[in-house]
């Protein structure tokens, strides 16, 4: 399974995805070596992993829940694909995942 992250100075680079890894995409990302702040450790509150979803493959996503849309209120440049990384779920239904890095804060 392939997920591809495009960082900040338009680079792309493409996860590969072990079968049985269970996590979420904040946590491939920071593993990976990527320029993710990730300040509150995945608990949905500070958007320092916000990404915007560029392609997602049916069911890669869930519903944007009530936290995150919260958390999205107070980033940086937020826009209608914004997504936090810590709240998508490394599932089979992930494979062809495509995001961009959102600017970081000033």
């Amino acid at each position: 399974m392939q997920i591809t992250v495009i960082d900040r100075q338009n680079q792309s680079h493409e996860l590969v995805v072990e079968p049985g890894t269970r996590s979420n995409l904040m946590m491939m990302m920071v593993d990976a070596g990527l320029p993710v702040r990730a300040e509150c450790g995945g608990s949905c509150v500070c958007a320092t992993c916000h990404v915007y979803v560029r392609q997602a493959p049916a069911g890669a996503l869930s519903e944007l829940g009530e936290d995150e849309e919260d958390a999205l209120d107070l980033a940086f440049e937020p826009g209608p694909d914004s997504r936090l990384a810590c709240q998508i779920p490394i599932t089979d239904a992930c494979d062809g995942l495509k995001v961009e890095l959102a600017p970081e804060w000033p």
